[in-house]
């Protein structure tokens, strides 16, 4: 079973750093594949409530072999439920969908600033995490100065940012404010899939040269630069791979090959443009 690493992080909880991540998998199919990859030797699991899969990640967990506090448990609240109370809610909403009685990390899923409740939605995170229900909290696509607002006006700074990253668009000015700041860096979409990345005729180099497929390579690349990084599968031959990438080395020349593929090249929303109503 590969030995996946762990981060500290600022408040002195550990992350596995290559987790399996279920965004666009139904419910019963997530629960399937979150059992094969705890079986598999993977402890972070990622889930959204906007995913609708909660409970079947829920019961995955609940049927495995692996005990509850060996198991890194996140999940994300949705824009429409910003907001103190609706916030509070929320959440309860999805522990009982989890069916558990606490989550390792809770995050706020989009900024949504032209609702202009993102600060008063991290209030009701942090007192989320003072009861002892969400071991730490975070938030996912938040932009520098989405950061910096939340850190200014309550004092209190994320441990962790879950953000569109891959070698096509690898966000630099937000790496470098999270190791300001200390806040880990979680990349969501880390193989561009559906995108090119894979067959690039870089990483298809690095990949043979390295006895490795092109998605063991990308995110060996990840895991040498820091990221947390998730990748989705419902393949089972293709879920396992992936966590073998824990056990892949790239040499320095590998790691500076696949860094120089950055375009800028986004694929995901512009968190500035998403607000609460934009999706259901």
């Amino acid at each position: 079973m590969p030995n996946v690493p762990d981060i500290t992080l600022r408040d002195g909880a550990t992350i596995p750093q290559l987790g399996f991540g279920v965004w666009q998998v139904e419910d019963d199919v997530a629960e399937t594949a979150v059992a094969q990859a705890l079986s598999d030797g993977y402890r972070l699991i990622d889930t959204a409530r906007i995913y609708g899969n909660e409970e079947g990640v829920g019961r995955a967990i609940a049927a495995s072999d692996v005990a509850r506090e060996d198991v890194y448990l996140t999940t994300k609240l949705w824009n429409k439920d910003q907001g103190r109370d609706k916030a509070l809610r929320a959440f309860d909403a999805s522990l009982e969908r989890l069916g558990t009685d606490y989550v390792d990390l809770y995050l706020i899923h989009w900024p949504c600033p032209k609702d202009d409740l993102y600060v008063e939605t991290w209030k009701a995170l942090i007192e989320i995490r003072a009861s002892g229900r969400a071991k730490s909290i975070g938030v996912s696509n938040f932009l520098p100065h989405h950061l910096q607002r939340i850190i200014d006006e309550t004092g209190e700074i994320p441990v962790l940012n879950q953000i569109e990253l891959h070698p096509y668009h690898q966000r630099a000015d937000l790496r470098e404010l999270h190791h300001q700041y200390d806040i880990a860096t979680e990349a969501w979409s880390p193989l561009s899939s559906g995108h090119g990345l894979l067959d690039d005729e870089v990483v298809a180099a690095v990949a043979q040269e390295a006895g490795v497929t092109p998605a063991q390579a990308v995110l060996a690349w990840h895991l040498a630069i820091g990221n947390v990084v998730i990748p989705k599968s419902v393949t089972p031959e293709r879920i396992t791979e992936n966590l073998a990438a824990v056990d892949v080395e790239l040499t320095p020349d590998q790691i500076a090959a696949i860094s120089g593929l950055e375009r800028g090249a986004a694929t995901g929303a512009n968190p500035d443009e998403v607000y609460i109503d934009l999706w259901g």
